[in-house]
C-alpha cells in the first residue's frame, strides 16, 4: 500500500514539474537568444501580456462564450451519436443502413463543410455549434457501436431469454456495456471539439478563443496569440478532468482494475 501511495505522488510530480520543466527551458532559450522572441515569444512576455487580459475581462469574456459554444456543440454531437451507435450496434438492420453513409461521409474535413454549413445556418450561433456537433458525432457514433459490438454475446442472449423489451435492452445491456468505448468517443469528441471551435471562430465570430487568435495575428501582437493558445490547451486539460471524473463516478470497476 505504501508503494502505491508512493508510486502515485510521484506520477502527481512528475505531471506538475514536466510542464514546468517546458517553460523553464523555453525561457532559457528565449534569455540567450537562441529563438526569435519575434516569433516565438517567452514565458515572460506571454504573462506580461495575460495580466491586463485578465483585468479587464477581455480573457474572461472570450473564454466564456466558446466554452458555451463547445459545451452546446459537444452536447448536440454526443447525444445523438451515443444514440445512433447503441442502435447500430444492437440491430444488423440500422447498422447496415447508416455504416455506409458514416464511412463515406466520415472522411470529408469537417473544416471544408464550413462554407456550406455558413450558407445553411448563416454566421450566427447555430452555424458554430452545428460545426462543433458535427465533429463529434462521427467519433461518438463510431466508438459507441464499437462498444455494444465487444460486448459478450452471452449477455445479449440472457437478456433475450428474460424478454427483455427494446428499452431494457439499451438501458441495462447496450449502454452498461458499451460505456468504456462511450467514454473513449466523449473523450476524442471533446477535442474535436476544441479543434472546431477555433476554426469556427476564426471565420464568422466576434468573440471567442478563435476570433482573439485571429485578430492576435492580424495585429502580429505574437504574446496574445500565446495567451489564445494557453487558455484553449487549459479548457482541454480541465475538460479532460471532468470527463475523467465522470467516468470515475460511473464506472468505479475500471479503475479497481488498474
Amino acid at each position: 500500500m505504501a508503494k502505491l501511495s508512493s508510486d502515485s505522488t510521484a506520477i502527481r510530480m512528475l505531471s506538475v514539474l514536466s510542464p514546468l520543466t517546458l517553460l523553464l527551458l523555453w525561457e532559457v532559450l528565449a534569455q540567450v537568444g537562441a529563438i526569435d522572441i519575434r516569433l516565438f515569444s517567452s514565458p515572460t512576455l506571454i504573462f506580461k501580456a495575460f495580466i491586463p487580459l485578465l483585468l479587464s475581462g477581455d480573457l474572461f469574456h472570450h473564454t466564456a462564450v466558446s466554452v458555451q459554444r463547445v459545451i452546446f456543440g459537444f452536447a448536440a454531437g454526443s447525444i445523438p451519436g451515443i444514440m445512433v451507435g447503441i442502435s447500430m450496434g444492437l440491430s444488423p438492420l440500422v447498422r447496415s443502413a447508416i455504416e455506409p453513409m458514416i464511412a463515406a461521409t466520415y472522411p470529408i474535413p469537417k473544416l471544408a463543410l464550413m462554407p456550406l454549413i455558413l450558407l445553411i445556418f448563416g454566421l450566427g450561433e447555430t452555424s458554430k455549434i452545428f460545426t462543433i456537433a458535427i465533429g463529434v458525432f462521427y467519433l461518438v457514433v463510431i466508438n459507441t457501436m464499437a462498444g455494444v459490438l465487444s460486448i459478450d454475446r452471452i449477455y445479449l442472449d440472457v437478456a433475450k431469454n428474460f424478454g427483455a423489451s427494446r428499452k431494457n435492452f439499451y438501458l441495462t445491456v447496450a449502454l452498461p456495456g458499451a460505456l468504456p468505448m462511450i467514454f473513449a468517443g466523449l473523450k476524442l469528441g471533446m477535442g474535436m471539439a476544441l479543434i472546431l471551435i477555433v476554426a469556427a471562430e476564426l471565420s464568422a465570430a466576434k468573440a471567442g478563443i478563435g476570433w482573439m487568435i485571429w485578430r492576435a495575428y492580424d495585429m502580429f501582437d505574437i504574446e496574445q496569440m500565446f495567451v489564445a493558445l494557453i487558455m484553449l490547451s487549459v479548457l482541454g486539460y480541465i475538460f479532460s478532468l471532468i470527463l475523467d471524473l465522470l467516468e470515475r463516478l460511473v464506472l468505479p470497476w475500471k479503475q479497481q482494475c488498474r
